[in-house]
């Protein structure tokens, strides 16, 4: 029964087969008409004659009420089985060890090609969180990466061996990847023990040998993206060596973005070495060809504003027409963020664009987190610093935002105070949807 319902599964639209079948089957029928008119038609007289007798000698036996109805089964029944084991055997050649049945992997690989084309722009692990749960609606997914990072393993590699940092990218490429979790977890795989090697990830040090080998991280993503199968593409924001500072409050003048994440003072500008970098075309192009663009959730200042100092990177998308939406953080950051509701995000964000003379919004509709409300999991953060990021919804209409608000965090009891990769996606999906109904 299972096999019979897989066998009809092949009969739905979208799977891009049968149209392939098809044309194959009518270039067969070509090829035998072309070859029986080469010979002078007597074929197809033998073959017409002998159906003649074969037909007439059935339904003297049985009456053509039969007949006719118990061919046609017979036909349709060879057809579909035909088709199941054909298409078994081609599924115990290519993933002899996937339990996934190939139509509904060709079902959910087609659903997935016609998903909107979605980039999003950021940087830590809000990015990979945001990637892992869209993967599920399209796969024509563009991940712009920050690459300022300089502390932890990143910032190891980056001072002794003169490559752009690599963390956030592999995380990326994690999120996006479609391979076997074995090998994800193998690049994920951070090394504890040994001199030299404890603390760096396998990731990190496979990007910086492929970056000396090809010449550029960009080169060296592209051919990690087909180790993992990655479902999208993850370019940097920028091929160029950048140095974050900031200026704060108390007119301090911090460098570095490890050193940013954790300012004694509010901060009050940001700004990078060197000034103005330039984006890649892969970037700007995705960018122009977008349906949807997500800048977040992620640190702020160290991994959102970043992408924001590349100038092409901006105009490019003030360009697009596609909906932009900016998705906060659930908590405030300390030493980063103390204080800031979603409203001092924005403003921070119109700030920095300011900087590079743009006065108008870039990024006009805010998803935020629902209240929190009162939990232990909310007072432990409250314990360390931490504070929910408040939302006064008034106060961003006023100003022109669309406001959009959801259970971020997910349903089910976590550990963390983080998004939920399936309750985001989800918003973000919703978001679209609706923006693409309301332009109808």
């Amino acid at each position: 029964m299972i096999r019979s319902r897989r066998a009809v599964s092949w009969l739905l639209p979208g799977l891009v087969v049968k149209r392939w079948l098809l044309t194959s089957g009518l270039g067969l029928l070509m090829a035998l008409l072309g070859a029986a008119i080469w010979a002078d038609l007597k074929p197809i007289y033998w073959i017409i004659e002998t159906l003649v007798w074969l037909l007439g000698t059935i339904t003297t036996v049985l009456p053509r009420s039969i007949t006719g109805p118990l061919v046609v089964l017979i036909g349709a029944a060879l057809v579909l089985w035909g088709q199941s084991r054909s298409f078994g055997s081609i599924q115990q050649a290519l993933a002899p060890d996937k339990d996934t049945v190939l139509v509904d992997a060709l079902r959910a690989k087609s659903k997935l090609n016609r998903g909107p084309n979605i980039v999003a722009i950021g940087g830590g692990t809000g990015l990979s969180t945001l990637l892992s749960g869209l993967k599920r609606y399209s796969s024509n997914i563009t991940a712009i990466v920050t690459v300022a990072d300089d502390g932890g393993s990143s910032g190891v590699l980056r001072r002794e061996l003169g490559v752009q940092p690599p963390g956030d990218i592999r995380n990326c490429l994690a999120a996006l990847s479609t391979e076997e979790p074995l090998l994800t977890r193998l690049f994920q795989y951070r090394f504890s023990a040994g001199s030299g090697l404890e603390g760096h990830s396998f990731g990190n040090l496979f990007l910086s040998a492929l970056s000396a080998i090809t010449g550029n991280l960009e080169t060296a993503i592209t051919a990690s993206s087909r180790v993992l199968a990655v479902q999208g593409q993850v370019v940097p924001a920028t091929n160029a060596d950048v140095q974050l500072w900031a200026e704060l409050e108390n007119g301090q003048r911090i460098e570095g973005e490890s050193a940013i994440g954790k300012a004694p003072s509010p901060i009050v500008r940001l700004g990078c070495l060197p000034a103005q970098p330039p984006a890649l075309p892969r970037a700007l192009e995705a960018i122009s060809n977008a349906d949807l663009i997500l800048l977040g959730p992620g640190s702020l200042y160290t991994s959102l504003l970043p992408n924001l100092l590349v100038p092409a990177l901006v105009r490019t998308i003030q360009q697009s027409r596609a909906p932009k939406l900016y998705i906060c953080n659930l908590m405030t950051q300390p030493g980063e963020t103390d204080g800031l509701d979603v409203v001092g995000h924005l403003r921070a964000i119109e700030a920095q664009l300011a900087s590079l003379g743009i006065s108008q919004k870039l990024f006009n509709a805010v998803l935020a987190q629902d209240d929190l409300g009162e939990s232990q999991l909310v007072k432990h953060y409250q314990a360390r610093g931490a504070e929910p990021v408040n939302c006064d919804a008034q106060a961003l209409i006023a100003k022109g935002y669309e406001l959009m608000q959801a259970p971020l965090q997910g349903k089910r009891p976590r550990a963390t105070l983080r998004h939920d990769p399936r309750s985001l996606a989800l918003a973000v999906m919703r978001f679209y949807r609706k923006y693409k109904k309301s332009a109808q």
